[in-house]
């Protein structure tokens, strides 16, 4: 099943596989550290359609969904894992 980091909850932790698209959107990431094999979880989400908070590499990112939609992600764990931060 073909999943997206807009699709995960908070908690969960997925790799990267794939991003979307080309052009800057694709270079933005790449150099913000989403590249393919990278593990994050996504620590928070916004409501109505608001910013993800994802950590990856010891440090915490918010992204617009429509970024996250580009992000084609393998789940590693389907436990969801408690994060002091997810509860705010």
């Amino acid at each position: 099943m073909e999943r997206f980091l807009g699709d995960l909850k908070p908690g969960e932790r997925a790799c990267v596989e794939q991003i979307e698209g080309g052009g800057a959107l694709r270079r933005r990431m790449m150099d913000m550290g989403i590249v393919p094999g990278v593990e994050l979880e996504v620590v928070r989400r916004a409501p109505w359609g608001g910013p993800l908070q994802v950590r990856l590499k010891g440090y915490y990112l918010a992204m617009r969904r429509g970024e996250c939609a580009k992000i084609k992600v393998s789940e590693i764990y389907q436990e969801q894992i408690e994060h002091p931060l997810a509860s705010r």
